[in-house]
């Protein structure tokens, strides 16, 4: 009975193999970047050094750095793979409740979940081992360039970083696994059924409340930093903007619906397929609150750390030292492309669950232009509605350090900086959203719906 339940359980995940792919991709991305930043630890070492490179490696805070990214990113794995493979389970729950209501145990439901995880991420860790060491000898590279790293510190090739990639990958991606099985593989068969049928409903009993005390721990902290000195408000920044995005993660479809019903309504007036689009997204907000989340954390990252930058030159004539503000945004950059993964990856298997949804359309009369044209309008919404919430976080985060540092909270911005954020936004949803209708527009809608 045991193996025939697990068998089972693998059977019905196997039936679901592209939704790993979004977790292989996100697990290949996190082992890179962990990669490099522990060949970069390994490469700020001052054994064997001169005393001037020592002391500039010192002065400069390179090691802390380096840890710093490090802890960093290890998170920044967790969250996005947590979030994909969120994405992915969810994706399979009809089929795990069948097998449930048949035999399969809940721990069977589990195992089988985290062995396929582990499946998609341990060759993907492997992989961003490898390509971790060019990213980080790009990274050496620039930290001399800038200044950060004296020219007689050389790169080093570090192999620990191998472990380091493999045991990240399988803790993360294990526990991941687990958490997101957890609660439907503990439900009842008849109620694992009923929820796969028609999605669960509330955000739980405690998500909810520790996400309002998120938002407003954020503007409590923002209207404090307010009274302090410009140097401390700058420090406490990063906590604001770290208790925004929680809140806005907790919150999910509570503050997203409202606000896509806002973009959504503008939308609406723009054909038939726009107004299609409309209704989607209003009628699924938790669906759609987990695509938009980890773009609004773009969003209000990226606006935040730029324009502290730009504001600061705006006044003073300066961002600071060069090579802390390269450092900066490197960071940013990395922490964006892990956030930015995660939504590309749930838009996709969004648009890859409702292969059946987008045949019977072209079962009924649709044109392929007009379902492209929805695909694309739904893209416009999620983005739309991203740019919206990340802009408010990120002049939230910034107005209390603005107005003590320069006497105003209106960031300064050059209008290539949100438009370029803008334009990266919308080219991602439509990218993430576009190609797999186009490619579920390929079959026969028939042989799409007799199949699905």
């Amino acid at each position: 009975m045991i193996r025939m339940g697990t068998g089972l359980a693998q059977a019905a995940l196997r039936a679901h193999r592209p939704a790993f792919v979004g977790t292989a991709v996100a697990a290949l991305f996190a082992a890179t970047v962990v990669s490099a930043s522990t060949m970069m630890l390994g490469t700020t070492g001052t054994d064997g050094l001169s005393a001037r490179a020592r002391r500039q490696i010192t002065e400069n805070g390179v090691g802390d750095m380096a840890v710093v990214l490090l802890i960093g990113s290890i998170y920044m794995s967790i969250f996005v793979v947590a979030s994909t493979m969120g994405t992915a389970v969810a994706q399979q729950h009809r089929e795990l409740a069948m097998v449930r209501s048949i035999g399969a145990r809940p721990r069977q439901v589990r195992r089988a979940v985290a062995g396929q995880a582990l499946a998609a991420s341990i060759p993907a860790a492997l992989a961003g081992f490898v390509l971790g060491g060019f990213v980080a000898r790009w990274w050496h590279a620039g930290m001399v360039e800038h200044g950060l790293l004296p020219a007689e510190a050389g790169f080093r090739f570090g192999w620990v970083a191998l472990p380091v990639c493999v045991g990240v990958a399988v803790v993360t991606t294990t526990l991941a696994a687990l958490l997101s099985a957890l609660r439907f593989s503990l439900l009842r068969p008849a109620r694992a059924l009923s929820e796969a049928a028609t999605g669960r409903r509330g955000l739980g009993v405690l998500r909810a409340p520790l996400g309002v005390l998120a938002v407003a721990g954020a503007c409590v902290v923002a209207v404090l930093l307010s009274r302090q000195p410009a140097d401390e408000a700058s420090e406490g920044a990063f906590l604001v903007l770290i208790l925004f995005c929680v809140g806005a993660g907790l919150l999910g479809p509570r503050i997203i619906g409202p606000a896509a019903w806002l973009v959504s309504a503008l939308v609406g007036r723009f054909g038939p397929s726009a107004r299609l689009a409309m209704l989607n997204v209003r009628s699924q907000p938790r669906r759609f609150s987990a695509a938009v989340v980890p773009l609004v954390l773009v969003v209000g990252f990226g606006l935040t750390k730029i324009g502290m930058h730009t504001t600061a030159r705006h006044h003073t004539g300066s961002a600071g030292s060069t090579g802390e503000v390269w450092l900066d945004y490197v960071g940013t950059g990395l922490y964006a492309g892990f956030a930015a993964i995660a939504a590309a990856n749930t838009l996709a298997m969004i648009s890859f669950e409702r292969r059946r949804d987008v045949a019977l359309l072209r079962v009924v009369g649709s044109q392929r232009a007009q379902v492209r044209a929805m695909a694309a309008w739904e893209a416009v919404v999620v983005a739309e509605t991203a740019l919206l919430l990340g802009g408010a976080i990120a002049l939230g985060t910034l107005a209390p350090i603005l107005s003590t540092a320069f006497g105003s909270a209106i960031p300064y911005l050059p209008w290539g900086v949100p438009t370029g954020i803008a334009a990266g936004t919308l080219l991602l949803t439509l990218l993430a959203t576009g190609l797999p209708v186009r490619a579920v527009m390929r079959r026969q809608a028939i042989s799409v719906v007799s199949s699905t």
